[in-house]
């Protein structure tokens, strides 16, 4: 059995950002992207470590997928993953805010 996932409340509104950005051109594309980003990021729950650490950020690890970063953490004690960020990695890297 895998780890369970969640998304912090601020990665749910990075993730709703991302799919209403893209669906004001296209909607398709809004609802495949986004249900792209949620699926990369339910994989966690077989293969946490898949994504590199962050450097300087102790405990923090991101996933590519696209243009778009996953930031989360692992606690292999709770086997739980918590995704913080979902970020659009063509965006200015000044104004991502990581825990």
């Amino acid at each position: 059995m895998g780890y369970k996932i969640g998304l912090t409340e601020e990665a749910q509104a990075d993730l709703a950002a991302v799919v209403r950005f893209i669906a004001v051109k296209n909607p398709e594309a809004a609802e495949r992207i986004g249900h792209e980003l949620l699926d990369a990021a339910l994989a966690l729950t077989l293969f946490p470590r898949r994504g590199v650490a962050v450097r300087r950020r102790p405990g923090l690890r991101k996933l590519a997928h696209r243009h778009y970063l996953i930031f989360y953490q692992v606690n292999d004690s709770a086997q739980w993953v918590e995704v913080v960020r979902i970020w659009d990695g063509r965006q200015d890297p000044a104004g991502l805010r990581l825990p």
